[in-house]
Order: C-alpha cells, then structure tokens, then sequence
C-alpha cells in the first residue's frame, strides 16, 4: 500500500492540540512537510516543538492565523501560498438549548467551522488541479448524521461541511483532486480530557479511560466501542485519504465514530 507523502505539502488547521496535532504528526511520519495552524504563534511554535520531538525527521512550517475569520485565513495563505494536502480540522462546540442559541452564535458556529474550510478551499484546490493531484479533507462529525439535542448549531455546521465536501468534490471530478469528509464520534481530545479532570472528585486522580466509559454508555449508547476515540485513531484514518492508496475514495464520507451511528440514509 502506497502511504508515502514524501514531497508533499501539508496545511492542517487547529492543529496545535487534539486531532489537529495528530493529524499533523501521522502526516509527518508519512514524508509530508506539515504546514501547522493555530490561532496564535506561540501555540503553533509549541506545537512544532511538540511535533519535533515526536517526528525528528519530519519538516514543520509555522502558520499562525484564525482561519475562522477572513483576516486571518488571509494570513495562512499567505504564510503558506500553496499545499498538496489540505485538512480542514478546526472547529469549535459548545452545549447550549435551542431556545438560547441567538443569532450571534448561528453566525460565529457557521463562520468558524464551515467558511474556515471554503475560504481555503477556494484558494488552495484550484492550484491542486493545475497540478493534478490534491487531497482535500473536511473532519466533520457523526453529529453531522445524528443533530446532537444539546448543540443543534455544532450539529448544522457538520452537516454543511459534509455538503460543501460533496459539492467540491463534484467540482473537480476527473482532475486527479480527491475531497472527502472523515466523521469522528466522541473522542478523547486534550479539551475533553481537561474538563473530565475538573469533573473528578476534590482530591481525586481522574480515570479518563472509566469516565470516558460512563459517558459512552449514558450518551452514545449505540457506540460499539464503548469507549472514547484517541486522537491518533482518527488521524490513521485521514492520512490513508491523504495519501496515494485512496486514489479512488472522494466524495465520501467515511466514519471514525466507533459505531455510534447505526446507520447513514
């Protein structure tokens, strides 16, 4: 199977923690030069430190900018003009009652996680095509299939993302440009695993693996799993999309969520 990256190109954005960062470590490993994004520099040039550390020969570039808003995604780019691999990573969620989501949050949700990926999609596929060969990969969610009631709006902007990657990839049919879109189910991500540690009792040493279990069985009980997602299962996932064995996969929407979703329409 073919998985070297060796040449390419890599953009990952939010990746300075979480899936972003594993994303961009499995990327390196593979050969690709990995284009790190977060929202300040002194995040990225930890997360570069970080990913040194784990990838000593793996070749980082720094890409500081919040893709979320059109000044800073202006900043990416300019940062890194060009790339062969573009995975549209960042995102944010928050629990909040329908009823209480204003139209600030519709906006703030729908700017950062799905305009974020068409901005730089838009600059960046068009380039791929010229060459021949690109990957696009939008990471969505199994709550784009299954609205999650206690965050309908995080739920609408993963769906939309499944939409525009389906749309892009139609868009560049035949040029050799793969777009698809990976849905990952709960995952322990360092945001994840700090809230779990501030839930767990004063004085107390936090079991991630037995609260991530409890949580699984009270809220996706379809998982058939049982557990929490690492990080690093994901990125497997991504990095075959990205690399020259998935030649044949676009306009897909492939599944990391452990079975939760029983079935997709």
């Amino acid at each position: 199977m073919d998985l070297d990256l060796t040449g390419r190109r890599a953009l990952v954005t939010g990746s300075t923690a979480g899936i972003g960062l594993a994303i961009a470590r499995e990327l390196a490993r593979l050969g690709a030069e990995v284009a790190v994004n977060g929202r300040s520099a002194e995040r990225v040039a930890e997360a570069i430190d970080r990913l040194r550390a784990d990838v000593p020969q793996g070749r980082f570039l720094a890409a500081a900018g919040d893709v979320g808003a059109e000044g800073g995604a202006t900043r990416v780019v300019a940062a890194v003009p060009d790339v062969d691999i573009l995975v549209n990573n960042t995102g944010i969620f928050e629990p909040k009652p329908f009823f209480a989501i204003g139209d600030d949050d519709w906006r703030r949700f729908f700017e950062i996680n799905v305009l974020s990926g068409v901005r730089l999609a838009r600059h960046f596929t068009p380039r791929m095509v010229e060459r021949g060969w690109g990957r696009v990969v939008f990471i969505s969610s199994e709550s784009a299939v299954q609205i999650p009631v206690e965050m309908v709006h995080y739920g609408m902007t993963k769906t939309a993302q499944l939409a525009v990657a389906r749309g892009l990839a139609e868009t560049v049919t035949g040029t050799g440009v793969t777009v698809n879109s990976v849905l990952p189910g709960p995952t322990l991500s360092e945001g994840v695993a700090d809230f779990m540690r501030k839930m767990a009792p004063a004085g107390g040493e936090a079991d991630l693996d037995a609260m991530g279990r409890d949580f699984i069985k009270k809220n996706r009980p379809t998982s058939l799993l049982g557990r929490l997602i690492a990080p690093e299962e994901i990125a497997s996932l991504v990095a075959y999309l990205c690399s020259p064995a998935a030649s044949a996969t676009t306009g897909a929407a492939l599944r990391a969520d452990g079975g939760v979703v029983r079935a997709i329409p």
